[in-house]
């Protein structure tokens, strides 16, 4: 059901259905809840919001208010940090959050965040981490061995819910990869009015958001509609080809093949505005196959493939069978 409304979001000649019913159906999925603000976003700017039932609209209105909401106060203490790395002169790069909702999805409340990644040097992270507890990210995270990033939070003044920055020196862990998050760094361009302060190409924005989804195996509809607005926004700059070249050199090939054959099947409109030549034959489950309780044993194998398969080189595969069976600690 789904899938028809994102459909309609991206297909100028596609009509909503104009059934009630199929709305209120719509508001007793919880998947809803996770894209509700880009869906009221994209149906505003493509001019479809009064085929909507009322009802369904004032739903989407206020997801996207409350979003814009939070999103105006995690933008004030996102804004203090990277001006707090501006007057040191250290370099960082923000990642997703409400950077990502003003630049891809064009409005500030079109994509629920819940926490601020930031992207530093990795000889840096220990003056990073002394920066973000000075404005009060003072409460450390438990760390997960082996991962590429440490979390700090504060408080929120009325909620129950901290704010969580997010240091990361690295995308992926080491063990499952040829990664070189150097290269990211050189292709970067100064962000806004800063020079310290930098900003990820397009090709790395998408190939971030892809490998984002995969180590989420796709679990929500807020992982697809990412991918599928970059697809829609970068039309022609996307250089696919040249995605699956570096893919291959950092040994994610499979990763990245499967997280955008799972999306592609998933949303088949994509091959007509950008074609993906690369996609497998092979059929992933399709998201709401995961999410509903049918299914079992498929979808244990599907998990057990994204789990132990998706890598490129067998050691790869092993060294992630040992983690889980000797788990180191943390």
């Amino acid at each position: 059901m789904m899938n028809q409304l994102v459909a309609a979001l991206y297909i100028n000649e596609s009509t909503l259905p104009n059934d009630e019913a199929y709305y209120k159906q719509l508001l007793n999925d919880r998947e809803l809840d996770s894209i509700a603000p880009q869906v009221y976003h994209l149906l505003k700017e493509s001019g479809k919001l009064d085929q909507v039932p009322d009802f369904f609209y004032q739903y989407l209105k206020k997801q996207f208010l409350q979003t814009m909401q939070l999103n105006l106060f995690v933008k004030y203490e996102n804004s203090q940090l990277l001006n707090a790395f501006e007057e040191r002169g250290m370099k960082v790069i923000p990642l997703k959050g409400v950077g990502f909702a003003e630049s891809y999805f064009g409005n500030l409340g079109a994509r629920k965040t819940s926490d601020i990644d930031l992207l530093v040097k990795v000889q840096d992270i220990d003056e990073a981490v002394k920066l973000v507890k000075q404005l009060g990210f003072t409460v450390c995270e438990e760390k997960i061995p082996g991962h590429f990033h440490c979390s700090y939070s504060k408080k929120l003044p009325g909620s129950e819910i901290p704010l969580v920055v997010e240091l990361h020196w690295d995308l992926l862990k080491e063990s499952t990869a040829q990664f070189n998050i150097e290269e990211f760094w050189q292709a970067t361009r100064p962000f806004g009015p800063y020079a310290s302060v930098k900003e990820l190409s397009h090709l790395h924005v998408f190939y971030m958001i892809v490998l984002h989804g995969w180590r989420h195996n796709l679990d929500s509809l807020k992982h697809y509609l990412d991918i599928i607005q970059l697809i829609h926004s970068f039309k022609d700059d996307l250089d696919l080809d040249f995605l699956i070249e570096i893919a291959e050199k950092h040994k994610t090939k499979k990763r990245i093949i499967r997280t955008l054959s799972s999306v592609y099947q998933e949303f088949p409109f994509l091959e007509y505005n950008k074609p993906f030549p690369y996609k497998s034959d092979r059929k992933y489950l399709a998201f709401n196959e995961k999410m509903t309780g049918s299914g079992f044993y498929k979808k244990y194998a599907d998990y057990f493939d994204y789990q132990y398969f998706s890598y490129d080189t067998a050691s790869h595969t092993l060294k992630e069978m040992l983690a889980t069976i000797l788990p180191a600690k943390k």
